[in-house]
């Protein structure tokens, strides 16, 4: 399992906002190009977070059909990380090291389980490497 970029919650939620234009086609490209030829990868967690947020804060809610699509079409192609022991213990470390939130370290713990090379997140400092992993602020 190999992706070349790892996908934060946020990338897929400002796909779906209105709130700022420039991020929501931002995130609609990145959105378009992991489905498009796979490059890039979820975990659990960020299938969880995103089906909660749409139903709650999104301007426009899914349905459950729209969220079982969505579900089915996008989430889940892309869901290449599930829970495991190891995968709570790395994340563990990563804390440790990072002094990252524990679910921050889970989303950088999944995205090295995937293989992945980038994370496009929001929330984590842009340009930093952990592991021969950067992240990247998409909007920088």
């Amino acid at each position: 399992m190999s992706a070349e970029f790892f996908l934060d919650t946020n990338v897929l939620i400002y796909a779906f906002t209105d709130q700022d234009a420039k991020k929501k086609i931002r995130c609609q490209e990145l959105h378009e190009l992991a489905i498009a030829d796979r490059s890039g990868a979820i975990s659990f967690q960020v299938v969880q977070e995103f089906l909660n947020a749409a139903q709650k804060k999104f301007p426009a809610r899914f349905t459950d059909d729209d969220l079982r699509e969505f579900l089915e079409n996008v989430l889940w192609p892309l869901c290449v990380v599930l829970p495991s022991r190891r995968l709570y213990e790395d994340a563990l470390q990563l804390r440790k090291e990072t002094g990252f939130s524990f679910y921050d370290s889970l989303i950088v713990a999944a995205a090295l389980e995937a293989g992945c090379k980038v994370i496009y997140s929001e929330d984590l400092q842009h340009g930093r490497r952990l592991h021969g992993l950067e992240i990247k602020n998409p909007f920088s």
